[in-house]
């Protein structure tokens, strides 16, 4: 579910954190973090213009003609407005799906802003239950890693039966690695990112105690077998920014 507006107007601050509280509860995606969902992203993940960048032009590469492109989880719609911007001129629809009613009804807000030839439906509903048909592109930015683990599989396998020949998933996560020295030092180096822009120790150490066992990260050879195991003949990791990385799947047969 994360995801930016690029080009949009001054966004509020996240400080969410930055007073003690008694009770940490876990984190949801509800009015409180929609209004300051931008500035959030922007502080706390490495790398996210990069991705948007590369998600807009793998959409141009791979998307098909007459067919459908997903944005699954799509928060406040930065996934669904950069690939309409770049299959201007294709007969395609956009087809964006979230399970918080304040992102969606947010993402509207967005999308009608910007004016394009290319249709998007917008959906709120678990994008574990809903159908994938005759897609070109599908995107899954930083929200598997919200999904229970034990239906991750199911809904891979859904996306790539779903997907034309030459279709193409790109799915953006945390991750985290199994060598405990090497998962300390790129911990280390993501939490002086988020120093260097600006959050406390305080807003670090309770941000991590709403997310624990609400994000629950996976390996990068966990997603490479999961993966294989839908079906995806061709799949790897296309850009990796310390412990966030963004993989691209490949249908390459019938």
């Amino acid at each position: 579910m994360i995801s930016h507006i690029p080009n949009n107007p001054p966004h509020n601050t996240d400080t969410l954190y930055a007073q003690a509280h008694e009770a940490v509860g876990a984190f949801q995606f509800d009015e409180s973090v929609v209004a300051v969902f931008p500035d959030m992203i922007q502080r706390s993940v490495p790398g996210y213009q990069a991705i948007l960048s590369g998600i807009g032009e793998l959409t141009q590469q791979h998307a098909q003609n007459n067919s459908n492109l997903y944005d699954l989880g799509c928060a406040l719609g930065a996934a669904t407005l950069t690939m309409r911007r770049k299959v201007e001129g294709k007969k395609c629809q956009i087809i964006a799906i979230d399970n918080s009613e304040a992102m969606i009804e947010r993402a509207k807000e967005h999308l009608h802003a910007y004016h394009s030839e290319i249709p998007v439906q917008l959906h709120c509903a678990d994008m574990t239950q809903f159908p994938i048909e005759n897609a070109s592109v599908v995107i899954i930015n930083f929200t598997l890693q919200f999904i229970d683990p034990n239906q991750r599989e199911t809904l891979l396998k859904t996306i790539y039966q779903g997907l034309n020949p030459g279709g193409i998933l790109i799915l953006s996560e945390k991750l985290h690695f199994n060598d405990p020295k090497l998962q300390q030092s790129i911990e280390h180096l993501h939490l002086q990112f988020k120093r260097a822009n600006g959050y406390s120790e305080l807003e670090i150490s309770q941000k991590r105690s709403s997310l624990e066992n609400v994000l629950i990260t996976d390996t990068e050879q966990d997603h490479l077998t999961r993966f294989k195991k839908a079906g995806f003949q061709s799949a790897g990791i296309w850009f990796q920014a310390y412990n966030f990385a963004s993989f691209l799947a490949i249908k390459t047969t019938p």
